[in-house]
């Protein structure tokens, strides 16, 4: 009887609040693989094909230093089913670290820098790279950057923008948009230099607008 008064008069306890959190709606992803010959097979060639309203960017890019080695970069919604390029052994579902945009699209090609960071570093690697994407954008005010992360290989940064030159990125110390400023900020933080990777342009594309509008 005690024991039953004494529950009545108790402290009820407050519910729960719900929490609510927006699930992602779209897919990055970045895939590497192999062409003997510089030479995509099959499907696999035809990346930059017109794309349906489920994937919003595909683009595809060619390493500066083994022409064998591609990486294909994608935009598609969760209910879409992954390009194909996706299927490769080595795909990495990519995670949104910053990204810049101005519309229109205008630049004459896009770059595709990969970093790795130390085993231990990838935090201060990460805030350094966002770093100098948030100076790189106050200074040059590119077309389109986008810093993001590997969420299968934490290590694995990436670097991709839209510029004005294809060079740029490659280019002089004065650039804005050199690396050598992340370089030597990120001294120890990273594994090696950046693996550079150059932008392939449709067959079709415009000669003055080298960029697939569907590229980023």
């Amino acid at each position: 009887m005690c024991e039953t008064g004494s529950r009545a008069r108790g402290t009820s306890v407050a519910l729960p609040a719900r929490v609510f959190t927006l699930r992602p709606t779209r897919i990055r992803g970045l895939s590497f693989y192999r062409a003997q010959g510089g030479r995509l097979p099959g499907t696999l060639d035809s990346v930059d094909e017109e794309l349906d309203e489920l994937v919003h960017a595909r683009s595809r890019f060619q390493s500066v230093v083994d022409p064998e080695l591609f990486a294909a970069y994608s935009v598609h919604d969760v209910r879409a089913t992954p390009p194909p390029e996706a299927l490769a052994s080595r795909h990495h579902t990519l995670m949104v670290v910053r990204e810049f945009r101005r519309v229109p699209l205008d630049a004459s090609a896009l770059a595709l820098a990969v970093l790795r960071a130390r085993g231990g570093c990838v935090a201060g690697a990460i805030a350094a790279v966002a770093h100098w994407a948030e100076r790189a954008v106050s200074l040059a005010e590119p077309a389109y950057l986008l810093v993001a992360r590997s969420l299968e290989e934490p290590r694995l940064i990436v670097l991709l923008t839209g510029v004005h030159e294809c060079q740029a990125l490659l280019g002089s110390r004065a650039s804005a948009f050199s690396l050598d400023s992340l370089l030597d900020e990120a001294d120890g933080l990273l594994m090696s230099d950046p693996d550079w990777y150059a932008y392939c342009a449709p067959p079709v594309a415009d000669t003055l607008q080298l960029i697939s509008p569907s590229a980023v």
